[in-house]
């Protein structure tokens, strides 16, 4: 399963942008996936992408599983709830289906989570 993995952070550039979407690669990388980066570029339209020029972008390979997928998206929420006061916005697509995890609440998130999980189970 190939799952594309774009970040933005309110008023970062793309060097901030490397840089974080270098930490997040690092932290998904510790799973049993292969992870490549992407080019950086402009947000993908329809996104909510906090207004930034560009996003950051990763390329997860991993075994088609519940178990992968929802390791890889427990690690992009832990990632994104630690140590930062910017605003940031991870957008999780699979064959077209897209997940946007940001600002709402941890409820909110759990049960957007739960369905994105379901349908590519």
């Amino acid at each position: 399963m190939d799952v594309r993995v774009l970040l933005a952070e309110r008023g970062a550039d793309a060097e901030r942008l490397d840089l974080v979407t270098g930490y997040l690669r690092q932290e998904i990388s510790q799973l049993d996936v292969s992870v490549t980066a992407l080019p950086s570029g402009p947000p993908p339209e329809g996104s909510r992408a906090l207004d930034a020029a560009t996003v950051g972008g990763l390329l997860v390979t991993a075994a088609q599983s519940t178990t992968a997928l929802q390791s890889i998206i427990t690690t992009i929420r832990g990632w994104l709830g630690r140590g930062t006061q910017v605003q940031r916005m991870v957008r999780v697509e699979i064959d077209g289906d897209v997940l946007e995890i940001a600002d709402a609440s941890a409820e909110d998130q759990d049960k957007l989570i739960d369905l994105f999980v379901s349908r590519h189970s």
